[in-house]
């Protein structure tokens, strides 16, 4: 296939825009108190996506690795906070073992990739590193994000149990292990349930873009199944990394379980960077 992608023109991104409106009206007529939240999630989203096509476009003009990795660390680095600031409950060094889990993982898988899946030369082609790694790191977040808040939210609310079986003289691992298991599950299953009904009820957006670019469809779908499996491999690692940090901060060498040091820093709940506060009607 030799079609090429329709360009976008500014009139056209603007209509695009406009079906913001449903979002709005909807929240406005149940009063979801979404209004203002969805206009300033709108604007950064239309912000960051040009900022970052004028970067990207000077970073593929040089073909140089340091802009690569230096884009793809600010990359991994915002993903581990914004993966911190999604949970609930935090403990001491919580935001540095998260971004060293989605270094470790984005960057290992990625490379692999980069280097001996797709055998791309030199590796560090911003075309393809890039986009990789920002799939990637997408879904990792999601993944670290949500195995870490069930183990934090399991052990603050399983404490007595896990304490009595302490008590009863299981080790800290036996203790733990049931947290452990329920919050990799937690981690891994939106992307198992994307796995399951993809090509059948969705497109993948990489899919769908190398459509749109005029790629061949089998090309598409090669890529896309790459694609998936290393977000499969990446959100495991990322997922039990950060569930391995957080068991050896919550549970001594002592065997005891150090719920104290898990705290709640605000009020509200975070998701996506905005504040939820809960309202008590009599």
């Amino acid at each position: 296939m030799n079609a090429q992608a329709l360009a976008i023109s500014n009139w056209q991104l603007g209509f695009a825009a406009l079906l913001i409106l449903v979002n709005l009206l909807l929240s406005a007529w149940l009063r979801l108190g979404l209004t203002r939240s969805l206009l300033v999630a709108s604007l950064r989203m239309v912000v960051q996506l040009l900022l970052i096509g004028f970067i990207l476009e000077a970073i593929f003009a040089l073909n140089h690795p340091l802009p690569v990795v230096g884009i793809g660390l600010v990359m991994v680095t915002l993903a581990g906070i914004s993966a911190v600031n999604r949970t609930q409950r935090r403990f001491p060094g919580i935001y540095v073992d998260s971004v060293l889990c989605v270094f470790g993982a984005s960057f290992v898988v990625t490379g692999a990739a980069l280097l001996g899946i797709i055998n791309v030369d030199p590796w560090y082609r911003a075309q393809y590193a890039i986009p990789l790694l920002g799939m990637v790191l997408g879904n990792i977040l999601n993944g670290v994000s949500l195995a870490l808040n069930r183990f934090t939210e399991g052990a603050a609310r399983e404490r007595k149990l896990i304490e009595s079986s302490l008590a009863l003289g299981a080790t800290r691992w036996e203790a733990a292990h049931p947290l452990i298991t329920a919050s990799l599950h937690t981690g891994m299953i939106p992307t198992i349930n994307s796995m399951m009904v993809m090509g059948i009820v969705s497109l993948p957006g990489m899919m769908t873009g190398q459509l749109l670019a005029g790629a061949a469809p089998e090309s598409a779908v090669r890529y896309q199944i790459v694609i998936m499996f290393m977000i499969a491999a990446a959100t495991a690692l990322g997922a039990f990394g950060v569930v391995m940090f957080a068991f050896r901060v919550l549970f001594t060498r002592e065997h005891q379980l150090r719920a104290d040091r898990l705290s709640q820093p605000q009020a509200g709940v975070r998701h996506g960077g905005l504040r939820i506060r809960r309202r008590f009607m009599s």
